[in-house]
């Protein structure tokens, strides 16, 4: 399931959506906070440019609304289960929210990049 080839690896691990083969991220942790959007020009394998037209990744918000919305009920459903107030269930929300926003700001631009590239096998000579 989360092999090479597949949009799912490319979303999970970040890489190269056309060859799966290097990060498009300058830096691998996205929680250093002054670079968790600095990704490459292009990719140094096969040559894709990241950034397809100016001011493409705007349209990743609208995918980042949809996974913190998404998030958001997870943790409201975990806070129900386990009985919680209103408050403590209002403060996990915004916790988890806050401690996850860096990944879930990478996870929606690998998403919305994966939505306009598609893999392509190597071609073996």
């Amino acid at each position: 399931m989360l092999k090479k080839g597949s949009k799912l690896y490319s979303i999970l691990t970040g890489t190269c959506p056309r060859c799966h083969e290097e990060s498009m991220y300058a830096e691998s942790n996205p929680y250093n906070l002054g670079s968790v959007l600095k990704m490459n020009e292009h990719c140094n394998h096969c040559g894709l440019k990241y950034q397809i037209e100016p001011s493409f990744f705007y349209g990743a918000m609208y995918v980042s609304y949809g996974v913190n919305v998404a998030l958001a009920i997870a943790v409201f459903v975990v806070c129900y289960l386990l009985h919680f107030s209103v408050t403590p269930m209002f403060i996990s929300i915004i916790a988890v929210s806050v401690a996850l926003y860096p990944l879930t700001l990478r996870l929606s631009r690998n998403i919305y990049i994966n939505l306009f590239v598609s893999y392509e096998k190597p071609v073996k000579k």
